[in-house]
């Protein structure tokens, strides 16, 4: 496996301990979640510039790239949906999205395909983890920050809006999969 692969399943494992930080009540510490969040946005970009840089694409890259991205932020806004933090309809639209371009994948998979991340879904991406650093920094400094609400609340309806041209896109792009 080369790193730009074991940053993708660090990716993965730094979940668990997020969701710690974030749903135990006797270690809550959204700062902390924050941290780790942080670094697991980091690990998503590193791993993308390494495989590019240094020729290191794979097909599994390709495939446990996007996996990873989507279990970070679909866990991540599952707990902001349960600390009440988020609309859970704007989370479910985000998450449905995911599974309808995994079925995709999957069906591309299935006939020796693989269908990498368009620049739209990659801009989703980077948006879905802004929206969650800002909703954390917010929960992490709420006397500070807790008037800045509202920049959660646009952020969120941002993620949504790309989430569904991203979707549209993808979709568009790749329709022949379902026709084969």
């Amino acid at each position: 496996m080369n790193l730009p692969n074991m940053l993708s399943t660090l990716r993965v494992f730094m979940v668990p301990l997020m969701l710690v930080f974030l749903l135990i009540e006797s270690l809550e510490n959204p700062l902390a979640a924050l941290v780790i969040f942080i670094l697991a946005s980091i690990t998503d970009f590193l791993d993308g510039y390494i495989a590019r840089k240094y020729h290191l694409i794979t097909k599994l890259g390709k495939l446990i790239d996007p996996l990873a991205d989507k279990i970070l932020t679909a866990a991540a806004f599952i707990a902001l949906t349960y600390l009440r933090q988020i609309n859970p309809w704007i989370v479910i639209a985000i998450i449905s999205r995911e599974f309808i371009v995994s079925i995709f994948r999957a069906i591309a998979a299935s006939e020796g395909r693989v269908i990498a991340a368009s620049s739209w879904g990659k801009f989703k991406t980077v948006t879905q983890m802004l929206t969650i650093i800002v909703m954390l920094l917010i929960m992490s400094f709420p006397s500070a920050l807790g008037n800045f609400m509202v920049i959660g609340r646009i952020m969120a309806w941002l993620t949504l809006g790309l989430t569904v041209v991203s979707a549209v896109d993808y979709i568009v792009k790749n329709i022949e999969v379902l026709k084969e």
